[in-house]
């Protein structure tokens, strides 16, 4: 059935992490009749089983419904779900994009959090038609006029038309639907301009190529068409497009303010970029759509294969796993300890983990990853600056004239009885309090400015540690600052392991020294000699750890007798030892690597 332009909707759901944006989803899927009965279960819109594992949205996901409303029009909804933690609110702007309207989820026992704030003002930049919705009202501690009035005041829109919904039970869906179809408005591009549409997201399938999700923004887009990629100039013939009901339905085109997926056999990633424009090779378009803002990587990681004969199969994954996810980037690297592998930019330590796991499989690797860290700017005493992803390319320190580290500003949200220990928490991390906002008699929000690199590990985790979860993080950077920083490094037998090598305040270096040493003391086995595990900065050691050798007792065949020939044969056994400490090499198996990404540095004071 076609459906004429004024009756459709573009909407996406936003909120903070876990406040019910893919159970609203399935609600609405489950009313519009979109999937069946029986194809339905929690979170239809999570594909992906690391999602389905973790209970957390990682890609955002398009679907079409059809309703019909209380007018008797039918209406055509495309419904982009969207995650909710920090790591990933680069899908939550490129969902935006694609849209005219979002509902601002929030949920009624926490009220507006962090990620709600920023997710709302992202949407209000993008000049969206926000909906509010209070959801989860049928939980005992559901408190809707505090969630409205936080709403009026903490975000700044209107709540007294705020929809109340509980999307586990279903009650409001209708209302939902009602308000999406009334309220928003439908996409303003004209049918019979030149063909321009966003791709807003891509993946690969080995057998039919690239399949690149768009919205058509002006035009038509229709089977058998030519079509150039405006960015890379790659042309290619439509081989096929439809729309995602969740699953592909093909048709026979896609015309203005519709969102679907293109297949045109797309063999090589590099032709397919993410916010590129798809236009008509015979009639083009003038000037391609803005498309989106670069992302910028934050946290720097080395990845290597366990198997060195793995490195081509992982530089594959990585080139099809960049077309889905595109926010992560990535160069060859190598390293002493674990040879060839890649050096990769994320935008968190969860985006890390789950693009390690993803790697691990989607496309069946081992992987080994380094300790992560930020990107330090070095000015060097000649002028020059270098900007360092890795503790290794930290120049000699006579060269060194100041080291700066990234900066940001952090919205903590929380219960005001535990604002104490979020103060604590951040003098911790050396933040800078900068100013605390009471939304309400309950909730406030600490802003303090704080080094990216004390985040970046197990802030979030300590946070939500001392808040009995109830503690919400948003940042953003705000620039570079100079800082007391040292390399610290580690060594086997006096031998430095690069991979290990990690970049710190001056003021911490002893103590995460000394967890690191004593964490690895655990994780490496014992040799037939002396292993000694040291901190070193500057090659002036700060700790140190010994792994005792594995012994045999040569004594055991002296009954009694002169004391000297017992010890003679303890120093014959003592040598050998040397001897063998002179040629063994000590393994660091890939346990400790991964280990050390989570010690704790509050372990040891």
């Amino acid at each position: 059935m076609k459906i004429p332009q004024e009756r459709i909707r573009n909407f996406c759901i936003i909120a903070h992490i876990d406040h019910g944006k893919s159970t609203l989803a399935d609600r609405l899927l489950e009313y519009t009749h979109t999937v069946d009965e029986r194809n339905l279960k929690e979170q239809t819109l999570d594909t992906m089983d690391i999602e389905r594992e973790r209970g957390i949205t990682i890609k955002s996901v398009a679907v079409r419904m059809e309703y019909q409303a209380d007018d008797g029009m039918m209406y055509m909804l495309n419904l982009i779900d969207t995650p909710g933690h920090v790591d990933f609110a680069y899908e939550v702007s490129r969902a935006m994009a694609a849209c005219e309207g979002a509902l601002l989820l929030v949920d009624a026992a926490q009220g507006v959090e962090a990620q709600t704030l920023a997710n709302a003002y992202k949407a209000i930049e993008q000049n969206l038609e926000i909906i509010p919705v209070i959801n989860k009202i049928d939980l005992p501690a559901a408190d809707i006029e505090g969630s409205r009035r936080q709403i009026e005041e903490v975000v700044g829109l209107p709540a007294d038309d705020a929809l109340l919904v509980s999307a586990k039970s279903g009650q409001g869906a209708k209302e939902v639907l009602e308000a999406v179809a009334k309220r928003i408005p439908a996409p303003r591009g004209q049918v019979d301009a030149p063909l321009r549409a966003l791709i807003f997201d891509a993946v690969y399938n080995s057998y039919r190529g690239v399949i690149v999700y768009i919205r058509v923004v002006e035009g038509v887009i229709s089977k058998g068409q030519r079509v150039t990629l405006m960015i890379t100039d790659a042309k290619h013939e439509v081989a096929e497009v439809g729309s995602l009901h969740p699953q592909a339905m093909p048709r026979e085109e896609l015309t203005a303010g519709e969102v679907g997926y293109l297949i045109c056999n797309i063999k090589t990633l590099a032709d397919t970029q993410i916010g590129d424009t798809v236009t008509d090779t015979d009639k083009p378009a003038l000037k391609p759509l803005p498309g989106y803002k670069e992302v910028k990587p934050v946290v720097f990681s080395g990845l290597y294969p366990a198997a060195a004969t793995d490195y081509e199969e992982l530089r594959d994954a990585l080139d099809k796993l960049h077309l889905n996810d595109n926010s992560f980037q990535y160069h060859a690297d190598s390293s002493d300890a674990l040879g060839l592998g890649f050096r990769l930019g994320f935008l968190g330590l969860l985006h890390m983990e789950i693009v390690q796991e993803r790697l691990e499989r989607e496309f069946g690797l081992t992987l080994v990853t380094t300790m992560p860290n930020v990107a330090y700017r070095v000015n060097k005493t000649d002028g020059t600056t270098i900007v360092m992803e890795k503790a290794s390319q930290m120049p000699e320190p006579a060269e060194i004239e100041s080291i700066e580290e990234p900066y940001i500003e952090a919205d903590i949200m929380c219960p005001t009885q535990y604002l104490s220990a979020v103060i604590e928490l951040c003098k911790r991390k050396r933040g800078v309090h900068v100013r605390v906002d009471y939304i309400d008699g309950n909730r406030c929000m600490a802003v303090y400015r704080m080094p990216l690199a004390e985040i970046v590990i197990d802030f979030y985790d300590k946070l939500k540690s001392c808040t009995r979860g109830y503690g919400s993080l948003e940042y953003q950077l705000i620039g570079y600052q100079t800082g007391n920083l040292v390399k610290l490094d580690l060594m086997l037998n006096g031998e430095p392991v690069d991979a290990l090598s990690t970049i710190v305040h001056r003021e911490n270096a002893v103590r995460l020294g000394r967890a690191l040493a004593q964490k690895l003391r655990k994780l490496i086995p014992r040799q037939q000699y002396e292993v000694a595990i040291q901190a070193a900065i500057h090659r002036k050691i700060i700790v140190r750890e010994t792994i005792s050798p594995l012994r045999k007792n040569v004594t055991a065949k002296c009954y009694g007798g002169d004391i000297t020939r017992k010890r003679k044969l303890l120093e014959k056994q003592k040598e050998g030892k040397k001897r063998m400490k002179q040629i063994g090499t000590v393994e660091v198996p890939q346990e400790a690597f991964m280990a050390l990404l989570r010690v704790n540095e509050d372990e040891n004071g």
